[in-house]
């Protein structure tokens, strides 16, 4: 009797373990995701709440989210390097728009394809313009760049080596010091530098050299340290962002918020 009584409770047992796997999956119907929040069209902080961030890669993940029933907010997790350390340790979820890099995929998994991409150019004073036609032309000239930040996996390895780049928290903080003739060019992304240059007033004063020293894909990521990481979810992101990059949504968005920011 109390061998059938038992064999009885073993055969509930699933059943009753099954309302608790599926609540400890719904967190994962909502999802974190942060940026660099001085990187417009792409992200920047709301003025009207900073702690959220706008822009075309906030817009797109949103539209994704919706296409899989998800909530994906877009916050603000502090300058671009922090808001990295935030993805990696899995605080938040996902990163949105990353470059790909070898040690980058250490620490997230890539949801391929990307979904927008993006020139890296050389920024420097009109006063101070030099010849520039390779990477080489930068060598014995100080220049200056974002902590954590990549211009592809080539560039990254090509300046490690050969190049004086000074690495400063935010982009406002590397035009300020070009601005100020600490530096002689600053590596950034061309679409921000501009937005950035016109919010410093220095639109007149700066520009860019041709051809860009890379152009990257931008990726959303996920780390592996998020809970909410698994196969299933990451097969339908990107089961769901191969649709979008097929169409004409993250083109639209970009010049969308290319207007919003202006």
């Amino acid at each position: 009797m109390i061998q059938r009584r038992l064999s009885q409770a073993l055969l509930l047992l699933p059943c009753l373990l099954l309302p608790l796997a599926a609540a400890a999956d719904e967190p994962c119907r909502r999802l974190t995701a942060t940026g660099n929040p001085e990187y417009p069209p792409y992200l920047w902080r709301d003025p009207q709440n900073p702690q959220q961030l706008i822009g075309a890669n906030a817009d797109l993940l949103k539209y994704l989210g919706k296409q899989l029933g998800l909530e994906i907010e877009v916050v603000y997790g502090g300058p671009w390097s922090r808001a990295q350390e935030e993805v990696r340790t899995g605080r938040i979820d996902l990163l949105a728009g990353y470059f790909i890099t070898q040690a980058r995929k250490q620490q997230m998994d890539f949801i391929a394809p990307p979904f927008l991409s993006t020139p890296s150019v050389v920024w420097v004073r009109q006063d101070n313009a030099f010849a520039y036609h390779q990477w080489a032309d930068l060598k014995g000239r100080k220049g200056g760049t974002l902590v954590n930040n990549s211009h592809g996996q080539q560039f990254d390895e090509y300046a490690q080596a050969n190049l004086i780049l000074e690495a400063v928290p935010g982009a406002r903080q590397a035009f300020e010091k070009l601005m100020h003739k600490r530096s002689d060019y600053v590596v950034y992304e061309q679409y921000p530098g501009m937005a950035l240059a016109r919010t410093l007033g220095i639109a007149a004063t700066v520009q860019v050299l041709q051809p860009p020293v890379s152009s990257e894909g931008l990726y959303l990521a996920m780390s592996h340290e998020s809970p909410c990481n698994k196969p299933q979810l990451r097969e339908a992101l990107a089961r769901e962002m191969a649709k979008i990059v097929g169409g004409a949504l993250p083109e639209q968005l970009l010049q969308q918020n290319l207007e919003r920011w202006q």
